[in-house]
């Protein structure tokens, strides 16, 4: 009996790396080709004559810049700041473009960003909030001072 599975043991080795190879090949096309999911390029806000009639009533109160160095000594550069309705209409999304600068006040980045999550509450009349933006990297040509602030897409209620 020991004979017998003397001879057997190549086969099954065989068999096993057979086997082996097949789920390895099976798991390498089934990635390579697997359709890739893309999420969609999200759309401008709107920025109509009712929007741009609007926009005077929103204003960014407060601005600062923090710089933080996180555990794997990269350096994260955050933009606070307080946004203000003072108009009559409650506000569902704010796009903004942030420029940064030099000493020269020449612009060094332009950013657009939406300040509120899709799922947040309208900032309604007349109240304010808060608002955080992350960057990883700056250029080396900012002036450390914060970034002047426009509007340039809004969702009105």
């Amino acid at each position: 009996m020991n004979e017998d599975s003397n001879r057997r043991a190549p086969v099954v080795l065989l068999v096993g790396a057979v086997a082996m190879i097949v789920v390895i090949a099976v798991v390498y096309f089934a990635g390579r080709y697997a359709p890739v999911t893309v999420a969609p390029a999200e759309q401008p806000l709107p920025m109509g004559s009712a929007e741009q009639a609007y926009a005077p009533q929103i204003q960014f109160q407060d601005l600062k810049v923090a710089r933080a160095t996180n555990f794997l000594n990269q350096e994260a550069t955050f933009v606070f700041g307080t946004t203000a309705n003072n108009g009559s209409r409650g506000i569902r999304q704010i796009e903004v473009t942030l420029e940064f600068h030099d000493l020269f006040q020449q612009v060094v980045l332009r950013d657009k960003q939406r300040l509120f999550s899709p799922t947040a509450a309208p900032l309604a009349p007349n109240q304010t909030r808060d608002f955080q933006l992350t960057y990883d990297s700056m250029p080396a040509q900012w002036n450390q001072a914060p970034p002047t602030v426009q509007v340039t897409g809004l969702t009105l209620q």
